[in-house]
C-alpha cells in the first residue's frame, strides 16, 4: 500500500518541486487526523501485530519441537507470521511519517527499503495464504497422491519461491521508491511514477490482479472443491457427527474466503475508483485511508485466523475420504 497519505506515494518526476497528486487530492481541515488519529491507529495495529506475530511463531515452534517435526500446515503459518512481522517492524517510520506532515528524515535506502517492506508484505502474505489454500485442496481432494510430496522439504521450496517471486513482482517498487521533494526543502517518500497521468493506471491494475484479483479467484476455487468434494463424499444418510463436521468446515471455509476479501477489497476497489475520479472528496479521502488501515490490520490478525483456521481443517480429515453411505 505504500506509505500514506496517497498524494506521497506517487510524483510527476518532469516536475520534482512539487508532487502533481499534492493538488489531487483535498486538504484536511484539520493536522489531527493525519498527525494523531492516523498514528495512533498504526500505532495499536503495529504493537499488538508485533506482539502477536512473536507469540504466533513462538508457539508453532515451540509446538513443533515438541512433536518432533514440522509439518506442512506449521511452515506456512511461520512464514505468513514472519512477513507480517517485518512489515509491522518497519511501520514505526511511516508513523514518523505521518506525524511529520509527511516529511521523510531517514534518507533515500530507507525510504525505498520501508516501501519495498511494505510491498513485500502485501504480495508475499497473499502468495502464502494462496498456497495454503491449494494445500487444502490437495490434502482433502487428493490425500493419497498428494502425500507424495507434501512434506516439509518441498513446502519450505515452495516458500522460498514465493519469496523470490514477491521480489520479483514488486520490481516497479524497487525502481520507483524515492524521495520526493515538498516546497522548502522538505522532502517526502513514496512511489515516483516516470508518467504519473498514464502510469498510475498499469500500475493500479498491475497490483489489483496480482495481488488480489487473481489470488482471490484460486482461493475461492479451491475451498468450492473442496466443498463440493466433502459434500459427493458423504451421504445423506452418513451419521449426524459427520454431516455436522461437513457444515462446520463449510462455515470455516467460507470464512477464510470472507476474510481476505473484507481485508483486501476495500482497499483494492477504492485503488480502481480513483483512478475515475479528477477530485477526490475529503469522504473518499477518509475512506480511502480507513481502508489502508484495514489491510494493515490484516497483518495484525493473520496468523490467528489462519492457525485456528487450519488446525481445525487438520481435525477433519475423514471427511476427505470417507466412502458414500450403501443404501
Amino acid at each position: 500500500m505504500y506509505l500514506l497519505p496517497l498524494e506521497l506515494n506517487i510524483c510527476n518526476s518532469s516536475e520534482p518541486e512539487v508532487p502533481l497528486t499534492s493538488t489531487k487530492w483535498p486538504r484536511l481541515q484539520s493536522i489531527s487526523y493525519t498527525s494523531i488519529i492516523m498514528p495512533s491507529v498504526f500505532g495499536i495495529i503495529c504493537l499488538f501485530g508485533i506482539a502477536g506475530n512473536s507469540m504466533v511463531i513462538f508457539t508453532v515452534v515451540k509446538k513443533s519441537k515438541f512433536h518432533g517435526c514440522h509439518n506442512v500446515p506449521d511452515i506456512f503459518i511461520i512464514n505468513l507470521s514472519v512477513v507480517d512481522l517485518l512489515f509491522l517492524l518497519g511501520m514505526p517510520f511511516m508513523i514518523h511519517q505521518l506525524m511529520g506532515n509527511g516529511i521523510w528524515h531517514f534518507g533515500e535506502t530507507m525510504c525505498a527499503l520501508i516501501t519495498a517492506m511494505d510491498a513485500n508484505s502485501q504480495f508475499t502474505s497473499t502468495y502464502i495464504l494462496t498456497a495454503m489454500s491449494i494445500d487444502r485442496y490437495l490434502a482433502t481432494v487428493h490425500p493419497i497422491s498428494s502425500s507424495r510430496f507434501r512434506k516439509p522439504f518441498v513446502a519450505t521450496l515452495v516458500i522460498c519461491l514465493l519469496w523470490g517471486f514477491s521480489f520479483i513482482s514488486i520490481t516497479p517498487v524497487w525502481l520507483y521508491a524515492r524521495l520526493i521533494p515538498f516546497p522548502g526543502g522538505t522532502v517526502g517518500c513514496g512511489i515516483c511514477l516516470p508518467n504519473q497521468e498514464t502510469d498510475r493506471y498499469w500500475f493500479t491494475l498491475y497490483q489489483f490482479f496480482l495481488a488480489f484479483a487473481l489470488p482471490f479467484v484460486v482461493i475461492v476455487a479451491a475451498y468450492a472443491q473442496i466443498l463440493r468434494h466433502m459434500k459427493s463424499s458423504v451421504a445423506p444418510a452418513s451419521q449426524c457427527s459427520v454431516r455436522l463436521r461437513l457444515r462446520r468446515v463449510r462455515r470455516i471455509a467460507i470464512a477464510i474466503c470472507l476474510v481476505f476479501f473484507i481485508w483486501w477489497s476495500p482497499y483494492h476497489l477504492l485503488q480502481l475508483i480513483q483512478l475515475s475520479i479528477s477530485h477526490p472528496s475529503l469522504i473518499f479521502y477518509y475512506t480511502y485511508n480507513a481502508a489502508i488501515s484495514l489491510g494493515y490490520a490484516n497483518s495484525c490478525l493473520n496468523p490467528f485466523v489462519y492457525i485456528g483456521l487450519c488446525e481445525t481443517f487438520c481435525k477433519y480429515p475423514v471427511l476427505s475420504v470417507t466412502p458414500m453411505a450403501q443404501e
